[in-house]
């Protein structure tokens, strides 16, 4: 790896260059980045001597990718609190299980009317159902939403999410890896990822004093150190008992939000946020491969018009459920229609139980048009909403209101 610092210094050139343009045509900045990283990963097009390949640094900017998601959702997580979601379980229960069954039914139908066999079938409806955690993250801290009403449940219905994927990822590598599945390894599953969290959540809550003695630390070195070796070892054993790390990641957030150091905790934060959290979508764009694009446009086209149709509906009657608004709960089924990171993860599950080789490029294309459409409807929901309330005439009721959280800073890299 002899040019590994001139590939990592060039991957940072070119998304800063993308950044400056994204904020030059004032549009989301997420899928510039991924593009950018698509023009110049290890599966990009080159001529000859003509070859800007990043093929060295690719492990180690996904590496770096994978800090993004940490530091974007620990972000998140700290502009809440573990009393706020415990009041919240009920509502969050409800509305995450009514936007998994939706989006999840609407995955079956997809790969079962195309004639897939049933594990391709089983991994395209995982595909479609799981929302992009970094996205969604990004998105809300760009467009300053992390006060709004809706925000409560977009980061529930994220968590209930993991719980979900924790159940399926246990069925399908069963099923796709071996070839079997053990009903009773899966329950163990749900219950440890469950568990874990709640746990978490309930512990976190109580042991705030003590937290609060811990981190009166002076040393602004010494408080680095402590907050982050706090965020890498939970998030890393979350992944070792098969929750995302990026869940483990925001119950830190979650956890420190309750704590008197919660301002000084986002101002050391921020500039890792922002500053890994362009490299994440930088190194989603290096997997993906475009000459294998093309094959799956159709595929990818018409998934895409059912997600964005069934999130609509599932994010509506989440959202009415909890007591929200018409313009609230439509906000939810617009902020969550990103697929990303775990999409990718079923993905090449499916490539490495052999199944269908078109699995990979479906999921590259599909999730490449959500993370640019997703950006793009968040910042421009208002108008969405009314164009929608104009032809269906949404009734309405009394929205409760949230308890607006005070941001230290919410300057994003786009």
């Amino acid at each position: 790896m002899d040019h590994l610092v001139l590939e990592v210094g060039l991957a940072i050139a070119l998304i800063a260059l993308a950044g400056l343009l994204s904020a030059k045509l004032r549009f989301s900045v997420v899928p510039f980045y991924i593009l950018i990283g698509m023009a110049v990963g290890p599966h990009a097009f080159h001529f000859g001597s003509f070859d800007f390949r990043f093929i060295e640094s690719a492990p180690f900017i996904d590496f770096m990718g994978r800090i993004g998601v940490l530091f974007l959702l620990f972000y998140l997580g700290l502009e809440f609190s573990v009393g706020r979601l415990i009041k919240s379980g009920k509502s969050i229960v409800v509305g995450g299980s009514i936007y998994i069954a939706i989006n999840f039914t609407l995955g079956l139908m997809i790969g079962i009317f195309s004639g897939f066999p049933v594990a391709e079938t089983l991994i395209v409806a995982g595909i479609t159902t799981i929302s992009s955690s970094a996205i969604v993250a990004k998105v809300l801290v760009d467009l300053k939403r992390t006060a709004n009403p809706e925000t409560e449940m977009i980061l529930g219905i994220i968590m209930f999410e993991d719980v979900f994927l924790a159940v399926y990822i246990s069925i399908l590598s069963g099923l796709v890896l071996s070839g079997s599945s053990s009903l009773g390894g899966v329950l163990i599953s749900a219950v440890i990822a469950l568990g874990f969290m709640l746990l978490v959540l309930i512990i976190g809550r109580k042991a705030v004093p003590l937290l609060n003695k811990v981190l009166n630390i002076r040393s602004n070195e010494l408080f680095a150190l402590v907050v982050f070796g706090a965020l890498f070892l939970l998030a890393g054993f979350a992944e070792t008992i098969h929750v995302a790390e990026a869940i483990g990641a925001l119950l830190v957030g979650l956890v420190l939000a309750e704590t008197e150091h919660r301002e000084r905790i986002e101002h050391l934060i921020l500039p890792f946020r922002d500053f890994f959290g362009a490299i994440f979508f930088f190194s989603f764009g290096l997997t993906i491969v475009p000459s294998e694009l093309g094959g799956a446009v159709w595929l990818s086209l018409i998934a895409v018009v059912i997600t964005l149709l069934g999130n609509f509906i599932a994010g509506m009657l989440a959202g009415r459920s909890a007591g929200l608004s018409s313009k609230a709960s439509s906000n939810i089924g617009l902020t969550i229609v990103s697929r990303g990171e775990f999409s990718i993860i079923l993905a090449n599950m499916g490539k490495a139980g052999g199944l269908a080789t078109f699995i990979q490029p479906f999921a590259a294309l599909y999730v490449l048009i959500l993370a640019i459409l997703g950006p793009l409807l968040t910042k421009e929901s208002k108008h969405v909403y009314n164009f929608l309330n104009k032809i269906i005439r949404f009734k309405d009721h009394k929205e409760k209101k949230p308890v607006k959280p005070k941001l230290k800073d919410e300057s994003a890299s786009g």
